[in-house]
């Protein structure tokens, strides 16, 4: 007798432990959807690398706009020569060791390319702005995920309150059958069988209270919150979560407003118009560019001599003799002398500053058949991204009346459900009272009591799945998500 109440307590207290194990201690604020809705769309992983792709496609929208400026580009360079080159400021051949020093700025401007640098921009201006309508639908995806798992959650709580109930319910059972058995009234075997069915019912108290945390803990993994970090939520009754008609959630009616409202329905038109623009770049990168370009340039080089003075000389360049008379002989005109020194840096970049202008014609004749192919690749871009368009409408369509029957079909399998746990606590109370007055054998009590737990239990998988595709219908409707 001692041994079994022993027995009794120690499996109750596991199942307390247990249970308490799996709900957070300590002065902990609760969270209700929208809170948790929001913070994950601030923290969630999956939409924060959503963004980053907003900023890539900035990135190459700025850069496209920068291109359609005129390029320019300076250059210095200074080093040593020497063996036989030629020398950068006279063009001659030397073999004189030197220092240089190079000075170049170019510049460049397309005239006219056929479009090309506009629609590339206005391609780009599309991607940012689907790419913007790509992360509304991860954070619809994030905020639908999130649902989904704060319903799990509350559903792990309330099988935890069913087998607390069923567990109270047995143990009861239980004290009063060894009251029974004590006074000679019952035989030894119906104890027996309801401690064994007590047992059970601890084990599911356990197993409830793991789900439970669990159930916490992948919430937690959405919301990007440390695991060992105090979190809960709120925990509505399920009967209180407000619920749209059917008649308002017709199925054609939800698939209007969710072509008009989903984000991924506004990825798809923005990549196609992108793609269009993308055809027209391909077009224009097959006709002549018209180029203009200009380039400014000095060179200095510290052997480079210049004349520093000149001096007019009229000397006697020989002499001659003529009838036994010397005369000498002068040039007809003076002859100059010059001196030479080296030219000064900036005197030498002022003489040695050179100018070039022109203009360019780029005319692609044959290139492999790169840009053909590259135009007819990218119709087919957009053959494809209108396949997908079709395709994700589709999608979204057939998810909507899957959706709605879904939704019908749950009404209809909780309203069951909730007459099947009517007649089966009628059949329980009618087992007990025949139990008590010991017309039913422990076997068919423990069945009923069974079949009552299987009824409470399929009763609140159906009101929550009820309620999940409810919600799910007004999400499609562009109503959000309201607990």
């Amino acid at each position: 007798m001692m041994t079994r109440c022993i027995k009794l307590g120690i499996l109750l207290l596991h199942g307390i432990v247990s249970f308490a194990q799996s709900i957070p201690t300590g002065p902990v604020e609760k969270w209700d959807l929208p809170k948790c809705v929001e913070y994950a769309l601030k923290n969630n992983i999956s939409v924060r690398q959503a963004d980053l792709q907003i900023r890539f496609a900035q990135l190459d929208w700025q850069q496209s706009k920068w291109g359609q400026y005129p390029s320019a580009t300076f250059s210095n360079s200074l080093g040593y020569s020497a063996g036989r080159n030629q020398d950068p400021t006279t063009f001659s051949l030397i073999t004189t060791g030197y220092v240089f020093n190079n000075y170049s700025l170019q510049a460049g401007a397309d005239l006219f390319n056929w479009f090309t640098k506009k629609n590339t921009i206005e391609a780009r201006d599309l991607n940012v702005k689907a790419t913007e309508a790509g992360v509304e639908k991860a954070k619809n995806d994030v905020a639908l995920n999130v649902a989904v798992a704060y319903l799990q959650v509350l559903l792990a709580r309330e099988q935890i309150n069913l087998a607390k109930s069923k567990l109270a319910q047995t143990r009861s059972q239980l004290e009063s059958t060894r009251k029974q058995v004590d006074a000679g009234k019952l035989p030894e075997l119906n104890a027996v069988n309801l401690e064994s069915l007590y047992e059970s019912d601890s084990s599911s108290l356990i197993s409830a209270g793991t789900a439970a945390l669990q159930s916490l803990l992948q919430m937690k993994a959405l919301l990007n919150i440390d695991p060992a970090a105090p979190f809960d939520i709120v925990a509505p009754a399920v009967e209180l979560i407000p619920v749209e008609s059917l008649a308002n959630l017709q199925p054609d009616a939800v698939y209007l407003l969710a072509t008009a409202n989903m984000p991924q329905q506004k990825v798809d038109q923005l990549n196609i118009l992108s793609a269009k623009k993308m055809v027209e770049v391909s077009r224009g990168a097959m006709y002549p560019t018209f180029s203009l370009f200009g380039s400014l340039g000095s060179t200095f080089n510290n052997k480079a001599m210049e004349i520093k003075s000149k001096t007019q000389l009229n000397t006697a360049i020989g002499s001659v003799t003529v009838g036994g008379t010397p005369y000498q002989v002068f040039p007809l005109s003076p002859f100059d002398i010059y001196t030479f020194g080296k030219i000064g840096y900036f005197n030498q970049l002022n003489q040695n500053f050179r100018q070039s202008v022109g203009l360019t014609i780029s005319v692609p004749i044959l290139n492999g058949g790169s840009l053909r192919t590259a135009w007819q690749r990218s119709k087919l871009n957009v053959k494809q991204y209108e396949l997908q368009q079709e395709k994700n409408s589709f999608t979204l369509k057939q998810d909507i009346y899957t959706a709605y029957n879904d939704a019908v079909s749950a009404m209809q399998k909780f309203n069951a459900n909730r007459k099947a746990v009517e007649f089966s606590r009628k059949a329980y109370d009618y087992a007990t009272k025949r139990y008590d007055l010991g017309l039913l054998s422990t076997y068919d009590l423990i069945t009923t009591q069974g079949n009552l737990a299987l009824a409470e239990s399929q009763l609140l998988y159906s009101q929550y799945d009820y309620v999940f595709k409810m919600k799910l219908l007004e999400f499609y409707k562009g109503q959000g998500l309201k607990l």
